[in-house]
């Protein structure tokens, strides 16, 4: 009887064995369809995960939708707190110009060393040779352009006019290493601390900022704007930010080197700017006009 049973195992035992491999192979080989066996298994499988994709797609987008609700507010709470901040500074500039007009017509004098004029002009060459130092402009003196006017882009300073043609004008960057090439410039802190824009740091790729008082307070990141006291250009323009501070050779001053906010490297349209205000010469003339009058 032991036997028998024994036998009746090993038996079951190499039939399950022969159908195993017999369906292995049948399945190996190529159809092109599918058994109803199978399809009752696929079938079954796709419905049973689509029951459990749907819920869980669901709970995804609705888990989703919480935190991109939880991002938009954040965000709108900082653009609101830009807005009013905004809305804030437009009104203090408001009430300093209004501020700024009143004084000045109590002083009998209109004119600002910040007031100018826009000549909007397209560069139309630049020498590979001396790509940092010129560039040339189709707008000339018949457009009103004259030598040393400054000249700007939307993003801030770029230079001043070298040389006229009653068509075209040559533009010295701010990056020119020409000894002549300087600007009488403030850097923007809790004080305002004079100096001059002289030079250009290639390896830096940035500005030199000298003659800084030795005991003047510079930090990084502050911003530096053209003076307007060389007589030549208007206030206010911007030039760049500190990078860096450091004793000057004399160790009498400070120099420290500026980013420049406009991209010296790319530049297509450009700004001439046309001071305004009168020089000492025009002012001169016009108190001679008036005298013999």
């Amino acid at each position: 009887m032991p036997q028998f049973f024994l036998n009746k195992r090993l038996i079951i035992l190499l039939v399950s064995i022969i159908i195993l491999v017999a369906l292995i192979g049948f399945s190996i080989n190529d159809r092109e369809k599918l058994t109803w066996p199978e399809q009752f298994i696929k079938d079954t499988m796709g419905w049973v995960g689509g029951v459990f994709h749907y819920p869980a797609l669901e709970v995804k987008e609705f888990v989703g939708g919480l935190q991109n609700l939880k991002n938009t507010y954040k965000e709108n709470q900082e653009l609101k707190a830009k807005l009013e901040e905004y809305v804030e500074l437009s009104v203090k500039a408001r009430s300093l110009e209004d501020e700024n007009e009143k004084l000045r017509a109590l002083l009998d004098k209109p004119e600002s060393i910040r007031e100018f004029k826009e000549i909007h002009a397209t560069v139309i060459a630049r020498n590979p040779d001396r790509w940092h130092e010129m560039l040339t402009l189709n707008r000339g003196s018949n457009h009103g352009v004259a030598e040393n006017m400054a000249v700007i882009t939307s993003e801030g300073f770029i230079g001043k006019v070298k040389f006229v043609s009653p068509f075209t004008s040559t533009i010295q960057l701010l990056s020119a290493p020409d000894r002549t090439n300087r600007i009488s410039a403030i850097i923007q802190g809790k004080t305002n601390t004079f100096g001059l824009i002289e030079g250009f740091d290639e390896a830096r790729e940035s500005l030199i900022f000298k003659r800084i008082p030795y005991d003047a307070e510079v930090k990084e990141g502050e911003i530096v704007i053209s003076s307007g006291k060389g007589g030549v250009f208007p206030e206010g323009l911007i030039i760049g930010t500190i990078t860096e501070v450091f004793p000057s050779e004399d160790g009498l001053t400070k120099s420290a080197y500026v980013k420049p906010a406009a991209n010296l490297y790319d530049i297509d349209h450009v700004i001439v700017v046309d001071r305004t205000m009168m020089g000492a010469e025009d002012i001169n003339e016009s108190e001679k006009e008036g005298e013999e009058n």
